[in-house]
């Protein structure tokens, strides 16, 4: 996401096209974002024209109706926003014409890292006094070198787990397993009972990081990630229990989770044809939309049989940047607009509809779909997003993607998990450059 002046091209044409989450991807919304910003003021007019740059589809009608209040309150001030389906690789071609939207809402990832690091965003750190600490530190773990300064404003973030159907759960007798051993029992207990234990979306390949993302925090050193930049170790040297276990969670998925997309997985768990999904809060109001009386929570998933190692993955599912490249009049109204946006009421409304959790202090979610993981994130038992510190470029969804086919077509599993590790490290080795 940010830093200071404009790099060469060849740095914006390095970014990646594709988003990671730990949230999902849907339609376009609002265009293809590929058209030119959306206005700036003129001698002809006082009022400012800003467009809002969303990574995310499934927050347009939250973010329209608070964009909708704020316009209602500053005459001056027009925003359009835009929300385009392949978000990356539309954000990228509109770096390459120098077409940077005024105001960027993106995840605390890569993209956010590219965009810091080539200098294309504002220091924010006047705007950042309400923020959680927490997540301001991983705002600048993912700046490049670590930089403490603020080319964002974290506002709504995230909880990946293991989503669960708790009448299910309940009838079966099953307690929150704390453990992997626990969670391979109510995985037995739940097929003996005849049902599927988790429903997998793999016909969208970033569904294929939550597992991923859950396991690959706890299992390995602390140290991974610094030292796997640092070529200090590979992903062949300490990743094989994630992919041993990752496997295995594939054994009791339904026979077609390769061909399941996310909008049919979320229909079909929601209408109660799984007791378990993998993946985030960002899911719950799609279930919702299916049965609104789905009785759903979330637990953090027990990676390891040390049940105080086990963390919940959160991280930044949306921040808000402003271009540097825009005029002082854009800025200044981008900063308004954001400085609205974390006001206290503003910031709930947010996260209510989201099911989502907040950046901004003093704004808590008390919805009961997430009440399981709401005190693991309270009590700090939390990892950021191990793919939010992989470089720009390193493609994990579509190299997991494909370890989970080979699975499904009886590749020798050891064979399927050094050929996937390999492939890691070659594509993180091809991509890990300033």
């Amino acid at each position: 996401m940010k830093k200071k002046k404009l790099v060469s091209l060849l740095t914006v044409c390095a970014m990646t096209a594709s988003l990671l989450a730990g949230c999902g991807n849907g339609a376009n919304n609002s265009g293809s974002g590929d058209s030119g910003k959306s206005g700036s003021s003129t001698a002809k007019s006082d009022k400012v024209e800003l467009e809002l740059f969303s990574t995310k589809t499934e927050n347009m009608q939250t973010l329209q109706t608070l964009v909708d209040e704020f316009t209602s309150q500053h005459d001056n001030i027009s925003i359009e926003i835009t929300a385009p389906a392949d978000a990356g690789t539309v954000l990228k071609t509109r770096l390459t014409k120098n077409d940077l939207p005024d105001i960027i809402a993106c995840g605390g990832d890569a993209t956010y890292t590219e965009l810091q690091s080539a200098g294309m965003l504002m220091d924010m750190s006047d705007e950042v006094g309400n923020i959680q600490e927490a997540y301001m530190q991983m705002l600048y773990d993912v700046n490049k070198d670590g930089e403490s300064v603020a080319y964002g404003v974290p506002y709504a973030t995230n909880a990946s787990g293991i989503l669960y159907n708790k009448d299910m759960f309940e009838e079966l007798g099953i307690s929150i397993p704390q453990t992997w051993d626990e969670l391979m029992t109510a995985c037995e207990t739940i097929k003996a009972a005849g049902k599927t234990p988790f429903e997998l979306t793999f016909a969208d390949n970033w569904t294929c990081l939550p597992p991923w993302n859950s396991m690959a925090p706890v299992i390995p050193d602390a140290s991974f990630t610094a030292d796997r930049k640092e070529n200090k170790t590979t992903f062949e040297e300490t990743h094989q229990e994630v992919l041993e276990k990752y496997a295995k969670i594939l054994e009791y998925a339904q026979n077609d989770y390769m061909g399941t997309t996310y909008a049919d997985g979320n229909k079909l768990f929601a209408e109660g044809q799984a007791a378990m999904m993998i993946n985030g809060n960002w899911a719950i109001s799609e279930f919702k939309n299916t049965n609104a009386d789905f009785n759903v929570d979330m637990f953090a998933f027990p990676s390891v049989n040390d049940a105080e190692r086990n963390t919940v993955t959160s991280g930044i599912d949306v921040l808000f940047a402003v271009s540097s490249e825009s005029d002082s009049a854009q800025q200044e109204a981008a900063k308004e607009f954001i400085r609205f946006m974390t006001e206290t009421d503003h910031a709930q409304q947010y996260i209510t509809e989201q099911f989502a959790f907040s950046a901004v202090e003093g704004v808590a979610q008390e919805d009961p779909t997430v009440a399981s993981v709401k005190q693991d994130i309270a009590d700090g038992r939390v990892s950021n997003f191990p793919d939010h510190y992989y470089p720009s470029g390193f493609d994990l969804a579509s190299i997991l993607s494909q370890f989970a086919l080979n699975v499904t077509n009886g590749m020798d599993l050891q064979e399927n998990i050094t050929q996937t590790l390999q492939t890691c490290d070659e594509q993180y080795d091809a991509t890990n450059v300033d």
